[in-house]
């Protein structure tokens, strides 16, 4: 259909997209990811026909260094916006708070390149960040054959469609926008986490006649001209005079879409990127301490400094193992957050992403407050949640699954009885799956008796005796490597963490 037809050249067939069918939805975001020098920049120019690289130094050195933005039409006429992200190891909080407010992904891995350590460090920001739907474009397919590449991005993301393709040969671009045609078609339009609007700037500027102007990616509800918004962290009020949708001006932009606000009541001086543009009842405020929800990826130790990046924000901060399974992270700058939102978290030497998560609490509105009240609630009991009767219903649902806790995905209704529970100490997230307290602690003790008397633990050991699936198992050994109960040994084993109880 249009330009996409134009692509004559021969070219590898995509694979792993079968199965994906067609549904309506309402606006998207794709984001691009991948190693540096990749193809990502070429590819997205000969989707859209824009050349996200707008700066002369991007233009001279031939990398990307900022956010790129296009409009990208789709075979089936539907529209996403798109957000080109860097592929240099230095540039990775870009390529975060590029990524914070996609919808779904395009992983560009060069044919003649391989998977490198770009490739995976954004699949993990992907991951950590739950953007689990997308495309791997295999780029460059006339330097070298892609079929390797192909295989190896299928055992990386199963899940997400792959294509070979060309750009300088003409190939396979088409074949690209069909893959994230067929892949969005699946996905639904956000829908609003509130009615308000929220908005992380990820970039501000004037223009002359009109003003100061703010876009980013509209996280939820919507934003329309004559809209009296407040900006965090001053929580100055501002006016909306007019709002662009990629250059065109619209009435009202809506959840998805990449959004320029032209703002009234504030200058250009008083806003910059990281702050958030909001409806006045929206329920975030800037915050110095965040209880959340880790997905390890690599062992965190109690008091590490790490990098925490949320929306077009970062901050250091020191990071603490609650009781109750949650983690803390105690920030140096404020972040503006709530439940629910997805955070990543780096080490800041050697650099790399090491967690991902979800925020469960939001506390301590300002850094008097966390400093006031650390001391005096050192050693005091944290008062835990009292359980309405769904926490009661799901927690007894846990208790009865035992070794075999049901996935994230079934329990995608429940989020607020799994918070409570979380709070209470009463479910972990074991993988990808909620476990109840219990169960996961008879198998710590079961880990642990094994390794008291056969010397190691293997997966396939754990998962003979707890009578589950591979998958059980291995969410279960990566838990306690995660918790420090367990090292995992180069053959797969494991053997307890010195400080654990020994035979």
């Amino acid at each position: 259909m249009g330009r996409f037809d134009s692509f004559a050249a021969p070219c590898p067939d995509r694979e792993g997209d079968e199965g994906v069918t067609e549904a309506p939805g309402g606006p998207l975001t794709v984001g691009t990811a991948g190693h540096i020098d990749h193809g990502k920049t070429a590819l997205v120019q000969a989707l859209t026909g824009v050349n996200t690289d707008r700066l002369p130094e991007e233009q001279s050195r031939g990398i990307t260094i900022v956010l790129g933005f296009a409009q990208l039409r789709l075979p089936s006429g539907r529209r996403m916006s798109l957000v080109d992200v860097p592929g240099h190891e230095r540039l990775v909080r870009v390529m975060v708070s590029g990524a914070s407010g996609i919808d779904l992904f395009l992983l560009v891995i060069a044919a003649d390149d391989g998977v490198m350590p770009q490739t995976l460090e954004h699949i993990r920001v992907l991951q950590a960040l739950d953007v689990r739907a997308g495309v791997v474009a295999v780029t460059k397919a006339d330097l070298a054959e892609p079929e390797p590449v192909l295989r190896a991005a299928a055992e990386l993301l199963p899940e997400a469609a792959r294509v070979a393709c060309s750009v300088r040969a003409g190939c396979g671009v088409a074949d690209v926008a069909q893959a994230l045609d067929r892949v969005a078609g699946r996905l639904v339009h956000r829908e609003p986490r509130t009615g308000e609007a929220i908005l992380h700037v990820d970039r501000a500027f004037t223009i002359r006649g009109a003003g100061t102007v703010v876009t980013g990616t509209l996280w939820s509800g919507s934003i329309a001209r004559g809209d009296r918004l407040r900006l965090l962290p001053s929580g100055r009020t501002v006016r909306v005079r007019g709002v662009h949708v990629h250059d065109q001006q619209v009435e009202r932009a809506q959840a998805g879409q990449r959004v320029a606000a032209n703002l009234t009541g504030v200058e250009l001086r008083q806003v910059s990127r990281g702050d958030v543009l909001v409806g006045e009842a929206a329920p975030l405020d800037a915050t110095f301490r965040l209880d959340v929800e880790l997905s390890i990826y690599e062992p965190l130790e109690a008091g590490e400094r790490v990098q925490v990046h949320h929306g077009t924000r970062n901050s250091p901060a020191r990071v603490r193992r609650l009781e109750n399974g949650l983690w803390q992270l105690r920030l140096e700058r404020p972040l503006i957050a709530t439940e629910g939102d997805h955070l990543v978290v780096r080490r800041i030497s050697p650099p790399g992403t090491v967690a991902g998560g979800t925020i469960v609490h939001s506390t301590a509105p300002g850094r008097r407050a966390a400093a006031r009240d650390a001391p005096a609630n050192a050693s005091a009991p944290r008062q835990k949640p009292r359980l309405d009767a769904a926490a009661r219903a799901l927690e007894e649902r846990l208790r009865a699954a035992g070794a075999q806790p049901p996935s994230e995905q079934e329990l995608d209704g429940q989020r607020a009885s799994l918070r409570l529970l979380q709070a209470s100490g009463r479910a972990v997230r074991v993988g990808r799956m909620y476990a109840h307290v219990d169960a996961v602690a008879a198998v710590r003790a079961l880990v642990e008796r094994i390794i008291r008397e056969e010397g190691t633990v293997t997966l396939a050991r754990l998962r003979d005796e707890l009578g589950t699936s591979r998958k059980f198992a291995q969410a279960y050994l990566e838990y306690l490597d995660a918790a420090r109960v367990t090292r995992r040994l180069g053959d797969d084993s494991r053997v307890l963490r010195a400080g654990q109880r020994r035979p």
